[in-house]
Order: C-alpha cells, then sequence, then structure tokens
C-alpha cells in the first residue's frame, strides 16, 4: 500500500500517522520529492482501513501495491536509487563501469588489470576469488588468498572492488570488500540473501539462469526485508534454447526493471554470450537501451586465462569498448526514470 500526500504537509501529523501503522505492526518507507511524498507501507496491510487513512487532512490518495515485492517497487520509491561506491555512482542517470578478470589468479596478474582498466576507465574493479564452476573438477578460485589480492590492487589503484559471494559463512573474508556480488546460481539461496540484508554494504545480485524479472526483484526483497536497501540489478543473460552463444542477452529486462523499479540496472556481456568479439555490440545496444552500467570481464591473456578466457577482453579492446559507449552515452534511452 502507498499514502501519497498533499504538499507541504503537517509534520506532526505524518509522524501520528507512522505511530498509528507502526501499532498495526507496518513499516513505513518514506520518499520525498520535490512535489509530494509517498509513504510506502510494508507489511500486512489487509487489516488497515483504506478509507480511514485516505479521510486524513494530509492524504492525497491511497493505492493498494499488487506486486509481491514492496520495497523495490517504483510505486514505493519513485525516484531512483542513486549508489555511491567510493565515489563510483550508479543510478539515477550516473553511469558506471565494472571491469576486471573473471578469477583473480596472481598478484601480478589482477594488479596489471586493475591499473589497465583504471587507465581505462572503469569505475570498479571485479575480480572472483571464489568461483562457482558446472565442474568440480575446474579452477575454483584462489578463495581467501584472492581476496587478499584484490585489497591489494585496491591499495594500488584505489579502485573499489566486487566480488563473489558463495555462502554465508564467507561474511568475514568480505569485510573490506566494497561489493558484495550474488552470482546467478545463487540467486534464489535465500539464506543468503537474508544474511546480506544484514549487510550495510552494496549488493550487486545477478539474475538467475531460468528466472523471470519477477523472481529477480523477489531476491532483492529478500536483501531490502533485511534492512540493505543498496542493491544493484545485473542481467547476465538467460537459458534459451538458442545455441550459438553461452546464453541469451535479454535486453528487453533493461526497460521493464526501470519501469517496475527504483534499483540501479546493470548488464553482463561477458557471461551472456561466453563470446568475447560480441561484448562490445552488447555493451553498446544496453547503453542505448537505458542501462545504469556495465560489468565486463578484462584479462591480460585470455588464451591462457584459468577461467572464462573465451569471453574475456584484452586491456586495448576495454579501451576502445569505453571510447564507444561514451559515443552514444549521451544519445541512451532513459525512460523508466521516476519523478516526483
Amino acid at each position: 500500500m502507498v499514502v501519497l500526500l498533499k504538499q507541504n504537509p503537517d509534520k506532526k501529523q505524518i509522524e501520528k500517522l507512522i505511530e498509528w501503522l507502526g501499532d498495526f505492526g507496518i513499516d513505513v518507507h518514506i520518499s520525498e520529492g520535490i512535489h509530494s511524498t509517498i509513504l510506502g507501507l510494508i507489511g500486512d496491510t489487509s487489516n488497515i482501513d483504506i478509507d480511514l487513512i485516505r479521510a486524513l487532512e494530509i492524504v492525497a490518495d491511497v493505492k493498494r501495491i499488487q506486486e509481491p515485492y514492496k520495497s523495490a517497487n517504483r510505486k514505493f520509491h519513485p525516484l531512483d536509487t542513486v549508489i555511491n561506491i567510493g565515489g563510483a555512482k550508479i543510478g539515477g542517470g550516473n553511469f558506471a563501469i565494472i571491469a576486471g578478470p573473471c578469477s583473480v589468479e596472481s598478484s601480478e596478474q589482477i594488479c596489471e588489470i586493475a591499473a589497465r582498466v583504471k587507465t581505462g576507465g572503469a569505475g570498479l574493479l571485479r575480480g572472483g576469488a571464489f568461483k562457482p564452476r558446472t565442474s568440480p573438477y575446474a579452477f575454483q578460485g584462489l578463495r581467501a588468498e584472492g581476496i587478499r589480492l584484490l585489497l591489494e590492487a585496491k591499495k594500488l589503484t584505489g579502485l573499489p572492488i566486487v566480488s563473489e559471494i558463495m555462502d554465508p559463512s564467507q561474511l568475514p573474508l568480505f569485510e573490506e570488500v566494497d561489493v558484495i556480488q550474488v552470482g546467478a546460481r545463487n540467486m534464489q539461496n535465500f539464506e543468503l540473501l537474508k544474511e546480506l540484508g544484514k549487510v550495510r554494504k552494496p549488493i550487486l545480485l545477478k539474475r538467475g539462469l531460468a528466472s523471470t524479472i519477477s523472481e529477480l526483484l523477489m531476491s532483492a526483497e529478500y536483501i531490502m526485508a533485511g534492512g540493505n536497501e543498496e542493491v544493484i540489478l545485473c542481467e547476465r543473460g538467460i537459458r534459451t534454447f538458442e545455441s550459438e552463444t553461452r546464453n541469451t542477452l535479454d535486453i528487453s529486462a533493461i526497460p521493464v526493471l526501470k519501469g517496475l523499479t527504483h534499483l540501479p540496472v546493470i548488464i553482463d556481456p561477458s557471461h551472456a554470450t561466453g563470446i568475447s568479439k560480441l561484448v562490445l555490440p552488447l555493451s553498446l545496444a544496453a547503453v542505448a537501451a537505458g542501462a545504469d552500467g556495465l560489468i565486463i570481464e578484462v584479462h591480460n591473456d585470455p588464451a591462457h586465462a584459468l577461467c572464462d578466457g573465451p569471453q574475456s577482453i584484452t586491456p586495448d579492446a576495454f579501451d576502445n569498448l569505453v571510447k564507444r559507449v561514451a559515443e552514444i552515452l549521451p544519445f541512451a534511452h532513459r525512460s523508466g526514470s521516476g519523478s516526483l
């Protein structure tokens, strides 16, 4: 349920309304705009008398929200959420590029790539320390050592770091990681999402291989219901019948999500196809469709990468990608951003 207040509502009346709603076990999310204020009611509102609220002097209108996701819903929070990660902003017209290798392999490797992507225009450094792999015999990542090396690269370049978590037991290792990524395979690991709701740092949530947009938003809701409202949504390709690419990038998810939620939406063109030469055109398509950012796999020697070499681009190719993105960014489709 959302309560739209009239312009310049009396603060004391708002406080009394929130206090009264609290007696019903309802949490209230306040979204203040230039021209109006919205109260988002979170909880079981079935016993709330809409007509009683609508009759209040400060209330302009009351509407019930049909969608099961509340905190992530744009109707609750019309303005775009902007997430600031060490100076790199995502959302609300701010575009960010996250770049780095699929997995951290050595100090030399991650530090060299970090320096190159920073020079190329990346605002954040990505790197896998814990790697969920289809085969139990594939490289699983350096784990705690990988996190240490990422922090070494952060110290060298100043870039905030993004890395994937696989289990709540790993959280102590992520205390200095700036953005915690939840991979596609863990999008519906609800116990992990609940624990991340208690964390006070941004969460990059990737869409599952066969998950709907609604399911992605419900997973975001798990995190936000725990109190962590800094969630970045990532479309990384879904599994379809097509076999020419690793997955099928759902470009339509960008404008659909931008209309449904206030959360930033970024695109992972590397995992979407698994083919390095397709990363550039898909990145440009994502930018044109209104994405808030990109997460790109970059490796200094893709042919010898321990993980996902075929989908990784070189630092030189990354430089060109950033240049091409900058050329079309001013003309990108920005529909979906709300205003009050």
